[in-house]
């Protein structure tokens, strides 16, 4: 059913409204690249000596020089962690229109939503991320003790906390916050492992930046699906 649902996403990724956010988020998370980056380059200048005096050899200089290419190899890691936080910004500022885009396809016959008020979805967005790396900063400790299964502890736990946050939004769109919780406590394994495999392509560069709109539409489809009226029959089972 989960993998049903990405398909069904993938299916429309040619859509304009798709593309035009994929575009912007693409924009969005090379600006952040960047800033973080540049932030990096001003910290080396500011701190790094130009040579260093070693004994017996005596001054070696470009240190700052190599302190600057290493630099550039370590942001292409941290970009993997990046796009994590930087995803979560993504679905609160453009959920609506990706989630309006999948139901204008598949589901017509809904009635339309109220529109968030954006300094709700600022607030919601901002203590989400602050969520998510207050977590992976506690989590780096325990990422010392499980060895060559960091990548999956990484994924496992980001993936928790990335469905929890896409489902409850997706979800409150239709049924309101306290609904939203309901049903995904209803559906929690689900719900994670849905987040789980959205978690693990965040992880590949290029990949990871049209990530964001496939998992609002993927969650999209998995919240009409779960909450859509199960038949009688199926009901006593």
């Amino acid at each position: 059913m989960i993998f049903t649902d990405f398909f069904r996403a993938l299916g429309q990724l040619g859509d304009g409204r798709f593309l035009r956010v994929v575009l912007f988020g693409v924009a969005l998370a090379l600006a952040l690249l960047v800033a973080v980056y540049a932030l990096f380059l001003w910290l080396i200048e500011s701190w790094a000596p130009g040579s260093i005096e070693i004994p017996l050899i005596g001054p070696v200089g470009g240190i700052d020089t190599l302190l600057s290419w290493g630099s550039f190899f370590l942001m292409l890691g941290l970009s993997v962690f990046l796009m994590v936080p930087a995803a979560s910004a993504f679905s609160g500022l453009f959920l609506e229109d990706v989630a309006q885009a999948v139901e204008d396809r598949h589901y017509p016959a809904l009635p339309p939503v109220p529109p968030a008020r954006l300094a709700d979805t600022l607030v919601e967005t901002a203590n989400f991320i602050g969520l998510l790396v207050a977590v992976n900063v506690v989590a780096l400790f325990i990422y010392i003790f499980t060895g060559p299964f960091i990548p999956l502890a990484f994924w496992a736990l980001n993936g928790l906390l990335l469905g929890r946050e896409y489902f409850t939004l997706v979800a409150a769109r239709r049924l309101g916050r306290p609904a939203a919780k309901q049903l995904r406590v209803q559906h929690w394994l689900q719900i994670w492992l849905a987040g789980t495999l959205m978690a693990v392509p965040l992880s590949v560069p290029l990949i990871n930046l049209a990530i964001p709109v496939l998992g609002v539409a993927t969650f999209t489809h998995m919240f009409h699906r779960l909450a859509a009226p199960r038949p009688a029959a199926q009901r006593s089972l």
